[in-house]
């Protein structure tokens, strides 16, 4: 595999469970630029927002997404918005495959409801707001993919090895 693998998908998709387990099936490092964020802050993500806003937090990640895209042969789990900004799309897409797991507005709302971390998640209408967020970022989540793999109940090993199969097959063909 050359290059590295990037999960992108709403908050909730199972970037990170999925990401570990791919990691492992593949034999590969695996990164969470979410992760890396707050180990190299030494704050939470809810924190940054606090302090910085969004515009800062976004900052921050497309500055972690520059690292970890010079290394190759990772499977790396993306922040949510990371798709927000045009540069951080294409130095995914240059620099590896984008598999973006999408799923439904019912399995998001399934996994996050009491959530207490997700700074955006912390409205009026949690619900709502990942409604919205689905509904305006679909489409660019689908544009960056090279790959789309719909999350349904299955478990994290098995996503993991049909995105696996479907990488396999495409660097075959």
């Amino acid at each position: 595999m050359q290059g590295n693998i990037y999960l992108i998908g709403l908050m909730g998709a199972g970037k990170t469970t999925v990401g570990r387990k791919l990691s492992n099936v593949m034999r590969l490092d695996f990164l969470d630029t979410d992760q890396l964020l707050e180990s190299k802050t030494g704050v939470a993500i809810s924190h940054i927002f606090e302090v910085e806003g969004e515009p800062g937090f976004r900052d921050r990640e497309s500055s972690v997404l520059s690292e970890v895209a010079e290394s190759t042969g990772s499977v790396i789990s993306t922040g949510g918005g990371i798709i927000l900004r045009e540069e951080n799309r294409m130095l995914m897409q240059e620099s590896g495959v984008v598999v973006y797991l999408r799923a439904s507005l019912g399995l998001l709302w399934g996994r996050l409801k009491g959530c207490r971390k997700r700074p955006l998640l912390q409205s009026g209408n949690p619900k709502e707001k990942i409604r919205i967020l689905l509904e305006e970022r679909d489409s660019i989540y689908t544009k960056s993919a090279d790959i789309v793999v719909d999350v349904n109940s299955e478990s994290a090993v098995k996503m993991a090895k049909k995105i696996q199969h479907i990488l396999m097959k495409n660097e075959n063909s």
